[in-house]
C-alpha cells in the first residue's frame, strides 16, 4: 500500500506545473486588460483633450443629457426632450477635406466651408461638426459617402409652441444645462434622475397665454410701442395663468433672438410704474384710519414743494372727495394723502406689500427695485402717485391682488398648487373692510372715471389706469415717453382673476383723438384679453350689480 505521504510527494511535480501555467494565462489576461485600458483612456481623454464641445467618450454622446418635462396647468406640453443626430467627424479618414467642407456648408445653414475646413485639419480622431440635424439633413450628410463623417444620437429640448411663453419657460444650451427663466431657476429639479418622469406643472395656462399675447401684440403694433407686458393671476393663490413680454423671441432659436428679444420686461425690468400706486397710498391710509371715504381733500391747486410742482392733468380745482380723488386719478389729492401717512408708515407699508424687495417669482430674471435711500417729505408725495420709485410690473400685479382679494399679500408664481409645496404663504397686509372699499373704488373708477374702455358686458371689470411719464435723458421727466397701463380685476364683488397690460412707449391714433394714456390704449387691452379668456376661465357673466359700489358712487360728482 502507497502511504499517503507519498502519494503527496509523486503528485506534487503535477501541481508544480499547474500552478505555472495558470500563473501565465494570468499574467497574458492582465496585460490584455491593460492594453484595453490604456486605450480607452487615451480614447477618453488624450484624443479629446482640448475640445470643449466633444464627449469624455462617445457612448456619452448617445445620452448627453435628460430633462423632465415642463407642462402647463392643463397637461399641455410645453418644454421636452427627444432625440436628435448630431454630426462628428474623424479627420483622419476624411478623404476629400475641401470638397467635403464645401458640401457640408451647403446643408448646415451658419456654417462655412472654412470653418469646417479648420476642424477637419485638427489632429483628432473627433471633432463635432453639428448638433441637432433634421432628418433631410442626415440623409443628404450620408449621401456625400465621406467614411469619416458620422453621426450620434443626442438630446434635443424641444418647446413645441416656439414663442408662446419664452419668457417664462427660458432656454437650455447645447449641453443639457439651464441659461435662462425656469429652466434655470429649475435646472437641479428638472435634471434630477429620480425625478425625470415627474413633469413640472406650471401655473401656466396655455389657452390664457396664447389669448393674452394675441391681444397685447395687436395693440403693441396699432400704438407702435416699443414694448408691453401682459400678466393673468389668481388673485387668491398669486398663481400667473399668464406672462407676457414683448418683443419675444422663439424658444428653438434662442441664439439668434437679440437682447431686446430675450428681455423679460415682467420680472426684469423695473419701471416708475404711476398713478396704480394710488390705490396702495389711499389703501394704506384708510386701513391706518387716518381718511374716511367723505373726506374731503384739497386739490383746489398745485402743490410746489422742493422747488417741484405737482400738479393733476385734468384738474377739477376744487376740494375732492377720496373716491373722487381715486377715479379722476388726481395726483395732488393722492399727493396729499401720502403727507398724511408721513414717510416712516408709507415706506412700511410701500415694504409690506412688496414694493420694495424682488418679487419672488421662479425666473432668474428678477430685479430688485429702485427708492430712495433718504424718505425725505417730497419723496413721499411723489411716491403716492408712482413717481420716485420703480418697480417691475409682477410686484404691482402683487400688490394690486393684495388691494382687492380680502387684504392679503400672496408673491407671484409660476408653480401649479400641487407643485408649489408651501414654498408661498401669504400674508395679511390690509383688513378685510378695506380691501372691500378698493373693490368699490376700482369699480367706481371704471363705471365712472378713466377706466371705461375696459368694461366688459357681464364681467364687471374692476381697476385703475396710470400713465407715468419716463425719466428724461438729462433729469426731470420726458411728456413724450410715457408708460401707459391698466390694471383691472373681475369679477369686481368677488375677483378671481387680475389682468395687467402696459404698453412702453405708446403713441396715440386718430381714434384715441391722439391721446396715449392708459384708459385710451391699456384698458381697452385688458377688456379684450377679459372678453376672450373669461369664458375659458369658467367665469359665468352676469348683469352688473351696482348696489355694493353705491357708497362709493354716490361720492363722485361728474366730471366738470
Amino acid at each position: 500500500m502507497i502511504r499517503i505521504d507519498r502519494l503527496f510527494r509523486l503528485q506534487r511535480p503535477s501541481l508544480d506545473q499547474a500552478h505555472q501555467r495558470l500563473s501565465v494565462l494570468i499574467l497574458l489576461f492582465a496585460a490584455g486588460f491593460l492594453v484595453v485600458a490604456g486605450r480607452a483612456v487615451d480614447l477618453g481623454v488624450f484624443q479629446y483633450a482640448g475640445d470643449p464641445t466633444a464627449p469624455a467618450n462617445l457612448a456619452e454622446a448617445d445620452h448627453r443629457w435628460q430633462r423632465a418635462e415642463i407642462v402647463d396647468r392643463r397637461g399641455e406640453v410645453l418644454a421636452t426632450t427627444v432625440a436628435s443626430q448630431w454630426l462628428y467627424a474623424d479627420p483622419r479618414r476624411i478623404q476629400k477635406p475641401e470638397e467635403t467642407a464645401l458640401a457640408l456648408a451647403e446643408i448646415l445653414p451658419g456654417q462655412t466651408a472654412g470653418d469646417i475646413l479648420r476642424r477637419f485639419r485638427r489632429p483628432k480622431e473627433f471633432v463635432w461638426i453639428e448638433h441637432n440635424l433634421t432628418p433631410s439633413q442626415v440623409a443628404a450628410v450620408n449621401a456625400l459617402g465621406e467614411p469619416g463623417l458620422n453621426f450620434k444620437t443626442g438630446s434635443l429640448r424641444l418647446y413645441p409652441h416656439g414663442r408662446l411663453a419664452a419668457h417664462a419657460l427660458g432656454y437650455t444650451g447645447i449641453d443639457g444645462e439651464g441659461l435662462a427663466g425656469l429652466e434655470k431657476f429649475f435646472d437641479r429639479r428638472l435634471t434630477d434622475p429620480a425625478r425625470l418622469d415627474e413633469p413640472l406643472r406650471l401655473s401656466l395656462d396655455l389657452r390664457v397665454q396664447h389669448a393674452a399675447t394675441d391681444e397685447l401684440a395687436l395693440a403693441m403694433d396699432e400704438f407702435q410701442a416699443k414694448g408691453a407686458v401682459a400678466l393673468v393671476m389668481d388673485v387668491h393663490s398669486g398663481e400667473l395663468l399668464s406672462l407676457v413680454s414683448l418683443p419675444d423671441y422663439n424658444a428653438n432659436r434662442y441664439a439668434v433672438a437679440t437682447p431686446e428679444q430675450k428681455r423679460n420686461r415682467a420680472t426684469y425690468e423695473i419701471y416708475e410704474q404711476g398713478s396704480a400706486l394710488k390705490a396702495v397710498t389711499i389703501a394704506a391710509a384708510l386701513d391706518a384710519g387716518l381718511v374716511r371715504l367723505d373726506d374731503r381733500i384739497d386739490a383746489t391747486k398745485p402743490i410746489r414743494i422742493a422747488g417741484y410742482t405737482i400738479h393733476d392733468f385734468h384738474g377739477q380745482r376744487r376740494d375732492l372727495t377720496v373716491p373722487e380723488v381715486f377715479t379722476y386719478s388726481s395726483n395732488i389729492g393722492s399727493a396729499r394723502l401720502g403727507d398724511t401717512l408721513g414717510a416712516e408708515r408709507q415706506k412700511r407699508f410701500f415694504r409690506q406689500v412688496g414694493l420694495l424687495s424682488p418679487a419672488e417669482v421662479e425666473v432668474t430674471e428678477v430685479s430688485a427695485p429702485r427708492y430712495p435711500e433718504r424718505w425725505g417729505r417730497i419723496h413721499t408725495m411723489t411716491a403716492s402717485f408712482g413717481h420716485g420709485v420703480s418697480i417691475s410690473s409682477v410686484q404691482l400685479a402683487q400688490a394690486m391682488a393684495a388691494m382687492v382679494n380680502g387684504g392679503r399679500l400672496q408673491p407671484a408664481t409660476l408653480l401649479a398648487d400641487a407643485d408649489r409645496q408651501g414654498r408661498h404663504r401669504g400674508r395679511q397686509v390690509i383688513s378685510p373692510e378695506t380691501s372691500a372699499v378698493m373693490r368699490q373704488l376700482m369699480r367706481v373708477a371704471v363705471v365712472k372715471g378713466t377706466g371705461s374702455f375696459a368694461d366688459v358686458p357681464g364681467y364687471r371689470v374692476a381697476g385703475k389706469t396710470s400713465t407715468a411719464e419716463k425719466p428724461g435723458q438729462t433729469g426731470g421727466y420726458d411728456h413724450d415717453r410715457v408708460l401707459s397701463s391698466f390694471t383691472g380685476v373681475f369679477p369686481a364683488e368677488t375677483p378671481r382673476y387680475l389682468v395687467f397690460a402696459m404698453l412702453d412707449e405708446p403713441h396715440g391714433t386718430e381714434a384715441t383723438y391722439q391721446f396715449a394714456g392708459g384708459g385710451w390704449v391699456a384698458a381697452p387691452t385688458v377688456g379684450k384679453i377679459i372678453a376672450r379668456i373669461g369664458p375659458l376661465l369658467g367665469v359665468e357673466p352676469r348683469p352688473a350689480d351696482q348696489t355694493f359700489i353705491r357708497e362709493a358712487a354716490l361720492l363722485v360728482q361728474e366730471k366738470e
